[in-house]
Order: structure tokens, then C-alpha cells, then sequence
């Protein structure tokens, strides 16, 4: 099996995206990663970041790109984190990227990074593959960042999906469930 198979292999699990880390875990140098991309088989984002264009785009590649070039311990946030498990109808500007850790690096116009070193590791999920907050958490973050009436219908919603629990409703204090 040659280099683009097992980057393809990759970026299949990952919605379509690899990155240098990962390609030299599995075996393949980063030179040839590099070689691959100027030949046109992967296309790079910076930071060591491709997408494989053999492997289909998805509505989570944008946001597996956006984690991937913020660095390790980065994670969706805010209404990135609630539009990953379909809940609520959101559609920001940006993919809202937060990190426990300093980012020194140029980032896309539509990335918005964030530091969150209120953020601990039980509110942290993968889903699809994704870091991200909890859907507790991220409702909690977007409580006092949109009308109480409509974050109130999300807080339902996540209710009835079963992402949250009663006890999480009990804690806001808000919602008749």
C-alpha cells in the first residue's frame, strides 16, 4: 500500500482531513506528505493541515480543519459546538475554535479562536471524531449570548434529544420541561 492510500485512510476517519502528526504516526514522512500535496493530491491549509481530495467533503470537514489548525487541545465552542450535534439552527460567521493554550499562528478569516482556560476536561466531548465541548456546556455559554426565549427552546430541544438532563435544567434554574 503506498503513501496516498494511507493518508486517504486517514482522512477517510476524519472527515476528509489529515495532518502531518498524523500521517508520520502512520508511517508516511512528512516529506512525502508535502510531495503529495504539490502533486495535487491533498490540499493544504497551513500548520501541516490537508484535506485528501479523494475523500468527499462533509458539513464536519470545515470544523475538523478549523481544530486541526488551532493546534493540540483545541476545541469547538459556543454555537460550533451545539451546530455539530444538530441542535439549533445557527449560522455564524466563523467556526468558533477554543484552546486552554497560547496560538501563535496566522489563522484563517473564518476561524474565530478563543482562549478558555475556564474550560476543564469533563466538559470536553469528541463527536465525529471533533473535540468539543459538552452540549451542557455550550448551552451554558450561549445563555446569556442570545434571547432568553430562544436559548430557552434550545435548553428544550437538548432536552427532548437527550443531551442534556434534568438535572442541568434544575441547575439553570429556567425552562418547564
Amino acid at each position: 500500500m503506498g503513501y496516498r492510500r494511507d493518508l486517504w485512510e486517514i482522512a477517510a476517519s476524519r472527515n476528509g482531513v489529515v495532518s502531518i502528526a498524523e500521517a508520520q504516526d502512520a508511517g508516511v514522512p512528512a516529506v512525502e506528505v508535502r510531495k503529495l500535496a504539490a502533486r495535487g493530491a491533498l490540499r493544504a491549509y497551513g500548520q501541516g493541515v490537508y484535506t485528501h481530495r479523494d475523500v468527499p467533503t462533509t458539513p464536519l470537514t470545515e470544523p475538523t480543519i478549523a481544530v486541526a489548525l488551532a493546534g493540540e487541545g483545541a476545541f469547538l465552542h459556543r454555537e460550533s459546538a451545539l451546530g455539530l450535534v444538530g441542535l439549533g439552527q445557527f449560522n455564524p460567521p466563523k467556526v468558533r475554535v477554543g484552546t486552554r493554550r497560547r496560538v501563535r499562528r496566522a489563522l484563517p478569516e473564518w476561524m474565530e479562536l478563543e482562549n478558555r482556560f475556564d474550560v476543564s476536561d469533563e466538559d470536553l466531548i469528541r463527536h465525529e471524531s471533533i473535540p468539543a465541548t459538552t452540549v451542557r456546556r455550550a448551552l451554558g455559554d450561549m445563555r446569556h449570548r442570545m434571547p432568553p426565549d430562544r436559548w430557552e427552546a434550545l435548553v428544550e430541544e437538548a432536552l427532548r434529544q437527550d443531551l442534556i438532563g434534568e438535572q442541568d435544567v434544575a441547575a439553570w434554574g429556567t425552562v418547564s420541561a
